[in-house]
């Protein structure tokens, strides 16, 4: 069930979902404003819930009006893409034999048959993007989870249009997003910290802050450097 609140000059779509706690979001490119509440909660409710959060919203607005955004990509010579939140310039290399992709210095090499489409090149770079994703979570759970206290049962990488990380604390699983892949590490770390502190504590609390105060004091900067990164698709959410 969806319908809209009217706040002044902006507009906030609202979802009604079996769900327990509210969820409020900023879209790219626009800064369309969603809550997602659960089905049980009157709208005076949550009209009040946006008009607390008025400050947040407009913050997070004029972020996405300056902040600088990635160009769709074409996968072809000389083209700009980051690894790490380092910028590199793609170079493509034919080859008859097995494609695959390396970084030398300030380049990307992508080996490829001469006639491979752009599709081709996009799954080649996504696939591989995933690896160096996956090899970096790895070190970064088997240090947190015994300083946190919880093990979860699986971290995943997902591409995702609304959030850098998720987690469900029933399942005890985690969800990364793969675009953190070209960003800087510390923001990774960041998110994983602040997925695992959500398998303690599912909502953004007075608890979940002071936990994360604890054990990552500066997460505050992190945030703000991650935020301050070229932009995909992704949505801030409270």
């Amino acid at each position: 069930m969806g319908t809209r609140l009217q706040l002044g000059d902006l507009e906030v779509d609202v979802v009604l979902k079996q769900i327990k706690n509210v969820h409020l979001s900023v879209h790219p490119p626009t800064g369309r404003v969603r809550i997602a509440a659960p089905s049980r909660m009157d709208m005076n409710t949550i009209r009040a819930f946006a008009i607390s959060k008025l400050g947040w919203i407009r913050r997070h607005q004029k972020q996405l009006q300056t902040q600088e955004r990635e160009a769709a990509r074409d996968y072809v010579e000389r083209e700009t893409h980051y690894v790490w939140g380092h910028r590199h310039l793609l170079q493509i290399e034919p080859t008859a034999g097995r494609s695959g992709i390396e970084v030398q210095h300030s380049t990307i090499v992508m080996r490829v048959g001469p006639e491979t489409s752009t599709r081709r090149r996009h799954a080649l770079m996504q696939a591989w993007y995933r690896r160096l994703l996956k090899e970096a979570i790895a070190p970064l759970c088997a240090r947190w989870a015994p300083i946190v206290g919880v093990e979860p049962k699986a971290v995943a990488v997902w591409r995702m249009k609304t959030r850098w990380g998720s987690c469900s604390s029933r399942r005890k699983t985690i969800r990364v997003n793969l675009e953190l892949v070209k960003k800087p590490p510390q923001c990774l770390e960041y998110i994983l910290v602040h997925e695992f502190v959500h398998l303690l504590e599912p909502t953004h609390n007075e608890r979940f802050i002071k936990h994360l105060d604890r054990l990552l004091p500066h997460w505050r900067q992190l945030r703000a450097e991650l935020n301050q990164a070229p932009l995909g698709h992704v949505t801030w959410e409270y």
